[in-house]
């Protein structure tokens, strides 16, 4: 396929979502079900990877910060801004596209290789809205969240690393968060964090959903997936900076 058919598939796809559930509660237990499967099962790599982030971004800004003109609480305030603009936006929901693009990909395109997709079709099941709408829904609702998570977390971090490496004592590095602090970089991240996660969701769901073939396949569009969305949240990484900023 083109580039063109893949854009007009993928869109055709999210237009053919939008139709009346034919059992309300099924479709919200399948939605609570995405929100543990997505949130939960992504916590963990989230926790660690943030706590090191952070903590990494004080020791490499204090070891730059050579000047004793510059007051060290300024790595308190370069540790925050970083965690919230980029680290736990973009290089989070990079990871996150591994971790649950890939099982989005690879169950949506083990249920059409199962035949299992055709049959909620027989059944007279719109699949795309039963399979394919929870899942964005749930990561529209988790994946923020666990943005949130992240740029706390890497700014304890921060202040923990430098605290056991000598680097910053906690109360210059809490005095050094409360410095300058712009509320609009915490609204620019959300706006990323939202687009991002039906990124992550929606890209994987196209390629799982319409694999072709058998479980070779799978595991083709599985990467595809992965690296397209990779590609997406950088572009619109950019975008989103040069729109809002």
């Amino acid at each position: 396929m083109s580039l063109i058919e893949h854009i007009g598939t993928y869109f055709l796809m999210l237009q053919g979502m939008f139709t009346k559930p034919e059992n309300t509660k099924m479709y919200w237990k399948e939605f609570m079900h995405q929100c543990v499967e997505i949130g939960f099962g992504a916590l963990p790599i989230v926790v660690i990877i943030s706590i090191f982030l952070g903590a990494v971004s004080t020791v490499q800004t204090a070891y730059q910060l050579v000047s004793p003109l510059v007051p060290m609480t300024t790595v308190a305030q370069i540790v925050r801004d970083s965690m919230i603009l980029e680290l736990s936006t973009t290089v989070l929901s990079i990871v996150l596209a591994g971790v649950i693009g890939s099982k989005i990909a690879s169950e949506l395109g083990n249920m059409r290789i199962s035949e299992q997709i055709d049959a909620l079709e027989i059944m007279g099941i719109n699949s795309k809205s039963y399979l394919i709408l929870p899942k964005i829904l749930a990561g529209l609702v988790v994946i923020p969240a666990l943005i949130v998570i992240s740029a706390v977390l890497g700014i304890w971090g921060g202040k923990m690393a430098g605290d056991w490496s000598g680097i910053l004592a906690p109360d210059l590095y809490d005095v050094g968060l409360r410095q300058n602090l712009n509320f609009y970089n915490i609204t620019f991240a959300l706006y990323k964090a939202y687009t991002y996660a039906f990124i992550i969701c929606s890209i994987p769901a196209y390629y799982g959903y319409h694999v072709k073939g058998g479980s070779l396949e799978i595991g083709r569009a599985s990467t595809s997936a992965v690296v397209v969305t990779c590609i997406l949240i950088l572009l619109a990484d950019y975008t989103l900076a040069a729109l809002f900023l």
